[in-house]
């Protein structure tokens, strides 16, 4: 059974959605971290590791694959020059996760996303 298989929505039409995680993606590999909340810190978790992943293959149609969904040539040459490159070694597990309690005006609980120094 696939129960609870797709992605997280995040009180969003699809459209923002995507535009969310793409922006969030670029400041994480621009900043090298980024604090957001835990939802939001959790899918982008899988979307950043997957662009991570393409830079990591570094051929013409992941390099084009990941200007599909990152459309910003400097974070795309960032990604394929300096950051995949150091995660060759590893198999996944590229981005960390820390719970850093919760938001001041609303209470929501935030995260700190950062790229695994390797």
């Amino acid at each position: 059974m696939r129960h609870a298989k797709g992605n997280r929505k995040l009180n969003r039409p699809t459209d923002q959605r995507i535009a969310l995680l793409r922006s969030l993606a670029l400041a994480l590999f621009t900043h090298k971290k980024i604090q957001t909340t835990d939802v939001r810190a959790k899918e982008l978790r899988s979307f950043a590791e997957k662009l991570i992943t393409l830079g990591k293959k570094g051929d013409l149609h992941s390099r084009r694959t990941a200007l599909k969904y990152l459309p910003n040539s400097d974070a795309v040459k960032e990604l394929f020059g300096t950051i995949a490159p150091s995660f060759v070694a590893r198999e996944g597990g590229y981005i960390r996760l820390t719970k850093l309690g919760f938001r001041r005006g609303d209470a929501a609980p935030v995260s700190l996303v950062e790229l695994i120094s390797a």
